[in-house]
């Protein structure tokens, strides 16, 4: 018996029994990724940071997780490292736990630099093992991919109450989580380590891997786009209320997390190739919907299907990315799910002059475009099967 079967309902499938381990471990880690943009308004009230300071720390967190990746990857493919995970996710939680009582802006930007470079360490070695817990399953690995997408969500939900009641000062308080994530982690390591099935080898197909490379660029860099400026979209051009925009951020991320779900699903049935091109020709009516609808309500249900088309390819794309690099499952993941999810955020600046410019309306116009790009390039995918066959 392994030590997901051993928390998980005893019902489930087993191929879901193995994987809520992983699941809830990246839940765990990318909560913590999570709570640097919700704790980014509290730096710059209680600390008097410029906002150009606070987007140094979003940008250190970031930096930590994206750049690393690839390296660690090929680290977590080469060499044995059962506890890499672990060790990965006490990093995040312990950077982020600490920055909150630095005193110093540098001090801070080291710390939340660390987290993101705990989040980094975490993607590739839970990528590798958790795509060996699946097997052939693309729901399995839509079940670890979903556990990411709730402590997305969870993080600003569970943030705002401690950071009001007591400021950056009370970010030990997300410190235990981490503990016991790395704790159930590390204990199961060496059982991983020994019941762990060898991923099939093959030829890698570096070109189509490079195409899903940067479909998952664009399809992070449209979510994190709508994430960043949904709430200013409610307030600022549909007049709704502060409760209101919280309410649609929390739309479009838990639509976000059924999206990842129903990936999955629809990827064993359909195909994964098929999933990643529904998922970004669905994502364009969804923001054109989300963009026309007039008032702060009937936007409300294009908030939670944009969320759920956009993520319908997620799971997929880090699946079929360890399809394309059966050697290199460790890379593949580093790539896919860290890489390019940290490399589309970075772009969010240029949405952002867009904004300074002519508002967030133009903003939301622009994304209803930017999917084409990922559908057109979805057509020249191929299954992995079929690509190796050609190679």
């Amino acid at each position: 018996m392994t030590a997901s079967s051993e928390i998980a309902p005893q019902g489930a499938p087993p191929v879901l029994r193995r994987m809520w381990t992983w699941a809830a471990a990246h839940a765990v880690d990318d909560f913590y990724q999570g709570l640097v943009p919700a704790s980014v308004p509290y730096f710059v009230l209680e600390r008097h940071y410029s906002y150009v300071a606070a987007s140094g720390l979003t940008l250190a967190a970031t930096l930590g997780s994206a750049l690393p990746q690839p390296l660690i990857g090929i680290a977590v493919d080469r060499l044995r490292l059962p506890r890499l995970a672990a060790t990965g996710v006490l990093l995040a939680g312990a950077g982020f736990a600490l920055s909150g009582a630095a005193d110093s802006y540098a001090a801070v930007w080291i710390l939340l630099l660390l987290s993101g470079l705990g989040v980094a360490m975490f993607h590739p070695a839970a990528g590798k093992a958790a795509r060996q817990a699946a097997g052939d399953s693309v729901t399995g690995m839509s079940v670890f991919a979903a556990g990411g997408s709730v402590g997305f969500f969870l993080a600003p939900v569970l943030a705002v109450p401690v950071l009001n009641a007591w400021g950056v000062e009370g970010s030990p308080v997300f410190l235990p989580p981490a503990i016991l994530a790395a704790f159930v982690l590390a204990r199961a390591a060496g059982r991983r380590q020994a019941d762990a099935s060898a991923v099939a080898a093959g030829p890698d197909q570096w070109w189509p891997f490079a195409v899903l490379t940067v479909i998952s660029v664009v399809r992070s860099a449209v979510f994190a786009a709508v994430a960043t400026f949904i709430g200013l979209y409610w307030i600022g051009h549909l007049g709704g209320s502060r409760t209101l925009a919280g309410a649609a951020l929390a739309c479009f991320l838990g639509g976000g997390v059924a999206g990842t779900l129903a990936g999955g699903r629809l990827a064993d049935r359909i195909g994964q190739v098929r999933t990643v091109q529904l998922g970004a020709a669905l994502a364009v009516p969804m923001l054109i919907g989300l963009r026309l609808a007039p008032g702060p309500l009937s936007p409300l249900p294009f908030a939670a299907l944009v969320g759920l088309a956009l993520n319908i390819p997620f799971a997929v794309l880090v699946r079929l990315g360890q399809d394309y690099l059966p050697a290199r499952p460790g890379t593949a993941a580093g790539v896919t799910l860290g890489l390019g999810v940290s490399v589309g955020g970075l772009l969010t600046p240029v949405f952002g002059l867009a904004a300074d410019a002519q508002g967030t309306p133009l903003v939301f116009t622009l994304l209803c475009f930017v999917p084409i790009a990922a559908f057109m390039l979805g057509l020249f995918l191929t299954p992995a099967s079929a690509a190796g066959r050609r190679s």
